[in-house]
């Protein structure tokens, strides 16, 4: 028996209509996971402790007028259902949800699944076509009893070895970055799984890892240990291999500066009033400025300091460097907006009504998908619905 159909799209279609997700997951990378799959058309059903749910839930201030921000921001477009997995016969409504489900996404420890009968093993001998994907902090090897805390995962996997100023301490990301970049591996390997099933009628386990994310993030800094023997470490805001790429002190305060070219520096030059800089044999190239970034940052500085940033802002953009006062969450909102990005989308309760605003799914397609905009579940909103479907 089919789950009760969705609210008819308002426009396009949605990719992923007619794909069921069972959402073992909490706190942060396996909700965003779920949450991009929801955005995209599937029907996620979140499955929750009773009486305390995700332990997002809790986790405030700051408060909205429907709860905690924090879980908000990585659950809309979702259904709520209570499951006591220590009790036996809420563990096997679980089972029958991965039965009937298309993906099923989880972040416990290794092996927790297994021990409840909700492993890859079992349910995929039930379910074939079933898309498993399981998120922990360091695989399911060696490092399957550690704790995944993002935190952790930036210490340990090097990221804070190269955020923050030289002469200063290690510092994180201003933002969870592990586990996004680890739920966005996540619904990038379950997609695949999904695709490759069209093909072959089987679904697949798709593991992930926060270190493992990480990692593969680093880009260029783990290229230069792997491909040139050099370990990177703290530049504050400067960067290792481009000059000016970095904050710059004007009248007022710090402009990000990025010059990605030698034509770009140029123009920098002229228009500060310097254009001498660009013939300088220390400056000319940007090979010479990194050997010379020492000599040149104060003299770019001294320029910059006939004016307040925004000024420079405008007069380097129009020049055609790239330039950007540093902005509060707001402002960048407001600026996105600006420039027609629509950053921002009104969420809606059960009945409609507009219950607070959210950062909509960041990906547009021509022509246009329909967008979902429900807001995220208060625990347990749909429990009754769901188990009722389950037990038919």
């Amino acid at each position: 028996m089919p789950l009760p159909p969705s609210p008819p799209p308002s426009s396009g279609q949605r990719p992923l209509e007619g794909v069921l997700v069972a959402d073992f997951s909490r706190v942060l990378a396996g909700p965003l996971a779920t949450m991009t799959l929801a955005d995209l058309g599937a029907r996620v059903i979140k499955v929750e402790r009773p009486g305390s749910g995700d332990d997002t839930r809790s986790w405030g201030p700051p408060f909205s007028a429907t709860g905690a921000t924090y879980f908000e921001s990585v659950n809309r477009n979702k259904e709520s259902a209570c499951l006591d997995l220590a009790n036996p016969d809420d563990r096997e409504l679980a089972r029958e949800l991965a039965r009937r489900a298309d993906v099923l996404v989880e972040n416990f420890k290794p092996g927790g699944m297994a021990r409840l009968g909700l492993g890859y093993e079992e349910l995929s001998a039930q379910n074939p076509g079933l898309v498993y994907a399981s998120i922990s902090g360091f695989g399911s090897a060696a490092g399957a009893g550690l704790p995944g805390y993002d935190f952790i995962v930036q210490a340990l996997g090097g990221l804070m070895s190269i955020t923050g100023e030289a002469d200063g301490s290690p510092c994180k990301a201003g933002v969870a970055l592990v586990d996004v970049l680890t739920a966005k591996d996540a619904a990038i390997g379950i997609l695949a799984a999904l695709s490759a099933r069209a093909a072959t009628g089987r679904g697949s386990h798709v593991e992930v890892n926060l270190l493992s994310s990480l990692q593969g993030a680093l880009a260029n800094q783990a290229q230069a240990w792997l491909g040139a023997g050099t370990i990177p470490g703290r530049m504050g805001n400067a960067h290792p291999s481009i000059v000016p790429y970095q904050l710059l002190e004007c009248a007022d305060g710090p402009l990000a500066v990025a010059c990605g070219n030698d034509g770009q520096f140029a123009k920098l030059a002229e228009t500060i009033g310097a254009p001498e800089l660009a013939t300088d044999a220390r400056f000319a190239t940007n090979s010479a400025r990194v050997h010379h970034r020492a000599e040149l940052v104060p003299l770019l500085e001294q320029a910059l300091a006939a004016a307040p940033a925004r000024i420079w802002q405008d007069k380097l953009t129009g020049a055609g460097v790239p330039a950007g006062q540093v902005a509060t969450i707001d402002e960048g909102l407001d600026y996105a907006d600006s420039l027609g990005l629509d950053p921002v989308i009104e969420v809606q309760d059960a009945a409609g009504r507009t219950v607070g605003k959210q950062v909509r799914h960041p990906v547009t397609w021509t022509p246009p998908l329909a967008v979902r905009t429900q807001a995220p579940p208060a625990l347990g909103e749909h429990t009754e619905s769901v188990l009722a479907w389950l037990r038919s």
